[in-house]
């Protein structure tokens, strides 16, 4: 079950322009949504995905708007890349750079969205505060001469 439907797009595209676009094709709308949730998926792997997006036949536990509008980005620059029907390529090629700059941002840990869940790993490890980075070495050597 997607986290957006094909008339959450209308935020970002008028519906005659989606209209032209698929030429009133749902499954056009739809591959765009699945190809802008894979995406977003790629860069938010630390985090609990199945309570972000749900699953084929559950709805998604965590309702975040910001996370609807970035994969709403993503879907409408998928979509338009079908065919230019007036609509300015340049903004949405902005609003589409925003969302991945946007996720990678996330996928770092820069930024830290309030309320998404950690995926479970390791026993119910979870990085605190951006410190998701794992560093060891080697064990010491004692050389005498």
């Amino acid at each position: 079950m997607p986290i957006i439907t094909p008339t959450d797009l209308e935020a970002c595209l008028y519906p005659e322009v989606i209209a032209e676009v698929t030429r009133d094709e749902n499954a056009l709308t739809e591959r765009a949504i699945a190809t802008a949730e894979q995406e977003a998926k790629m860069y938010l792997g630390r985090y609990d995905l199945t309570a972000l997006f749900g699953t084929e036949s559950a709805a998604p536990t965590v309702n975040d708007a910001y996370l609807k509008s970035i994969v709403q980005h993503l879907a409408c620059w998928h979509l338009l890349r079908l065919s230019n029907t007036g609509v300015d390529y340049g903004v949405l090629r902005t609003a589409y750079q925003d969302a991945v700059s946007a996720l990678k941002t996330i996928m770092t840990g820069q930024a830290q969205p309030d309320g998404w869940p950690y995926a479970d790993v390791q026993g119910g490890e979870v990085p605190a505060d951006g410190n998701s980075i794992n560093w060891s070495s080697n064990p010491r050597r004692n050389h005498f001469y």
